[in-house]
């Protein structure tokens, strides 16, 4: 257990959820991990949000980048994923396409086929100035090429936005900014204010309820070390997740519709804290680190519709795994020490820890056990985060 974990953290609590009309969104790192686990566990999802993120594998681009993987994936990453000059030297959908499905005849994903039933929301904003627009419209070719019907995708990219995660809330950033905490205030320039979290859901589940206007549920903070295979830190995961019970379920009223998995992007995390010289500076650490978490959207949504929400978190790492801006794994830094990294498949450390928690969500709650004179003491329940 690592030195961090408090041992009256609770672990993540079953839910039951039954049937298999769950989804993922993210943005940035979050966004490339969306489409990553979602090629992965396609069986499992309906659709996907994908938010500023490139298509899949794209960071293998040019292998011939570097003689180690590690490096050819970092700067196939930086220069051809992120920031290509034209589309020439940018992702090439109908060859990841290729890729995605010789990954899917290895058995290391579900199969291809799955998609052609699914719904996408994939946004890119035209002022964002840290991945090109170029990437993102590859991503929506990319599912093209395997089969999701235009009908199907909803993509957006004539929205003057930055970087981010647009929002109805008046006190985040203008709506073209490219910086932390990214998260922009969509009402600028005359447009309507709105959450771009509703947009997406609204998208994956056309049959949706209108966002609540009050909270009933809890946020509970749950304990991710337990889903990580092997040294906890080589996942650069934060100790603490988070996920969100809509009150009808809490209560017990009616059982969980599906989970949504809401995947924050680099510098988001909870855990985030800037390294100086290779230090985590902790004295100066963000203060907004539970926005993604509370002030998104994701939640009110979540509420009129049962749908559970699932926050994991990644966290800043500067030491083995070069990680410091709590970046999800698109490139391959938790295999890195591999000739062919390993980050994109069913057995990918984090895709496998987060497709682990959707498992104890969909499990079916422990009942107590009875003895004939005495039944066992009830579970504690799970903390609810009063303070983050």
């Amino acid at each position: 257990m690592p030195a961090d974990i408090r041992n009256d953290v609770p672990l993540l609590p079953a839910y039951g959820v039954q049937g298999r009309n769950h989804s993922v969104s993210g943005l940035s790192s979050g966004a490339f991990l969306t489409v990553q686990l979602h090629l992965a566990h396609s069986s499992r999802f309906a659709g996907a949000g994908i938010i500023a993120g490139g298509p899949y594998r794209c960071a293998e681009s040019f292998r011939g980048a570097a003689p180690a993987a590690e490096d050819a994936c970092m700067l196939s990453a930086l220069y051809i994923a992120m920031s290509p000059l034209t589309s020439f030297v940018g992702p090439k959908p109908s060859h990841l396409a290729d890729l995605a499905r010789a990954t899917a005849a290895a058995q290391k994903i579900d199969p291809i086929g799955n998609l052609a039933e699914q719904r996408l929301y994939i946004f890119t904003g035209s002022e964002d100035k840290v991945l090109s627009p170029l990437v993102v419209k590859g991503t929506y070719e990319f599912y093209r090429e395997l089969g999701v019907p235009e009908a199907n995708i909803l993509f957006v990219n004539d929205i003057p936005a930055g970087h981010s995660i647009l929002t109805a809330n008046p006190e985040d950033l203008p709506l073209g900014a490219n910086q932390p905490p990214y998260l922009n205030y969509s009402g600028d320039h005359g447009q309507p204010a709105y959450m771009q979290s509703h947009r997406l859901l609204e998208q994956i589940y056309p049959e949706s309820k209108p966002p609540a206007d009050v909270l009933t549920g809890k946020l509970l903070r749950f304990d991710q070390t337990e889903f990580v295979d092997g040294p906890f830190e080589g996942a650069s995961m934060f100790p603490y997740g988070y996920v969100y019970i809509p009150g009808a379920v809490l209560r017990g009223e009616r059982k969980a519709e599906a989970v949504h998995i809401a995947l924050h992007g680099c510098k988001q995390g909870l855990g985030y804290v800037n390294f100086v010289y290779g230090r985590a500076d902790v004295a100066n650490q963000p203060p907004y680190g539970n926005r993604y978490v509370t002030t998104t959207g994701y939640n009110s949504f979540a509420e009129s519709n049962d749908i559970i929400v699932l926050y994991p978190q990644a966290t800043g790492d500067d030491s083995d795994v070069m990680n410091p801006d709590g970046c999800w794994d698109w490139w391959g830094y938790t295999d890195a020490a591999s000739d062919e990294p390993d980050y994109y498949s069913q057995g990918a450390v984090q895709i496998k820890a987060i497709s682990r928690m959707l498992d104890r969500l969909c499990d079916e709650p422990a009942r107590p056990t009875v003895t004939k004179a005495l039944a066992a003491p009830p579970a504690a329940a799970p903390a609810e985060v009063t303070a983050l």
